[in-house]
């Protein structure tokens, strides 16, 4: 701050010394000044400077310093002297009653987007359950088709709609999951099997079977918001695994007593590249825009939904070899510091 403030004041320091030049050319021709110590002058003139920019130094950046320290406040309308300092000169306060007014109109105009933001929110969630009446309706009617060829195409189409609507569900409501969770005991299994069911249509299609080890636990988490993980990265398992192929699912401990829950497909894979990305808001990655069957959206919501229950996602992936997602539940100890963050 004091070169800024050097920098600020050099006008000063330029007038000072011109004044000193032009006080040294007078003394040294005018014979009147002929015995005067022009050192000592020069020396009291430079001390005196000296003193006035500490304390204007002192003064001025007290403020800017107050300033500072409360940049990080949250305050609102009626606590503005809180973070804006009343100010000691008749500029300072000007400059204090300018801040405010910003402060008031960013506020406003914060507030207005906040209302508009949680409008569009119970808008897309309301068209959301508006639509889901329709398709419910459409399930009704494609099981009761007797073509069975026809029956399984309509139904994949079924699928991916409904599984687009439920991403765009969750999307809406991650910001404010910590309102909407219920911390429990949750069979693995039970939740596994249930999002297995759903894909069930497009699993014949593809022939694909599920390896199944003993998921006969139970991990503290929210079983909501713990299905909507699981149904991204099976999804994603089933999209991009190979026909005629199995995805495995197999529970392990780690040498702390974390449950590790493995998703391992044998599908087209990840490069190396793409994998520190994967989890990016929109990112399909090379595989998703061969297929262009990708929306980059599942494993960025289902990692920050992870991330908000205290559930760790690592993954493992070889191209052409297949992709192993880890789960990583907390303890039950754990749980009460991350949601407490």
């Amino acid at each position: 701050m004091l070169l800024t403030f050097l920098k600020e004041r050099i006008s000063w320091i330029i007038f000072f010394l011109t004044l000193q030049v032009w006080l040294n050319i007078i003394l040294t021709l005018d014979v009147a000044f002929k015995d005067v110590s022009l050192l000592y002058i020069n020396m009291i003139n430079a001390i005196a400077f000296l003193l006035f920019l500490v304390w204007r130094f002192r003064k001025e950046t007290q403020y800017i310093k107050s300033l500072q320290e409360n940049l990080g406040v949250e305050s609102s309308f009626d606590r503005l002297q809180e973070v804006f300092p009343e100010g000691s000169s008749s500029f300072e306060k000007k400059v204090t009653k300018v801040l405010e007014d910003c402060f008031r109109i960013g506020i406003d105009e914060l507030n207005d987007l906040k209302v508009k933001h949680l409008e569009e929110d119970d808008q897309i969630v309301s068209w959301i359950h508006e639509v889901k009446t329709p398709l419910t309706s459409m399930k009704l009617m494609i099981d009761s088709l007797e073509d069975s060829k026809m029956q399984r195409k309509l139904e994949l189409e079924w699928l991916r709609i409904h599984l687009l609507l439920d991403q765009q569900l969750h999307h809406t409501r991650l910001s404010s999951l910590e309102k909407d969770y219920i911390i429990e005991q949750v069979n693995l299994k039970k939740v596994v099997y249930q999002e297995i069911k759903e894909l069930q249509g497009w699993c014949i299609q593809k022939n694909i079977g599920f390896d199944i080890d003993d998921l006969q636990k139970t991990v503290v988490t929210d079983q909501k918001w713990l299905a909507f993980i699981l149904r991204q990265i099976i999804s994603n398992g089933v999209k991009y695994s190979k026909e005629n192929s199995i995805i495995q699912l197999f529970l392990r401990k780690d040498s702390v007593g974390h449950q590790l829950l493995t998703i391992q497909d044998f599908g087209s894979g990840i490069r190396q590249a793409d994998l520190p990305r994967i989890f990016n808001r929109a990112f399909t990655g090379t595989t998703g825009r061969e297929t262009n069957a990708s929306t980059g959206m599942g494993l960025y919501l289902a990692k920050n939904a992870a991330d908000k229950l205290g559930i760790k996602i690592s993954v493992q992936s070889k191209v052409n070899e297949g992709t192993s997602f880890i789960l990583q539940f907390p303890l039950k100890n754990e749980m009460s510091n991350i949601l407490g963050r």
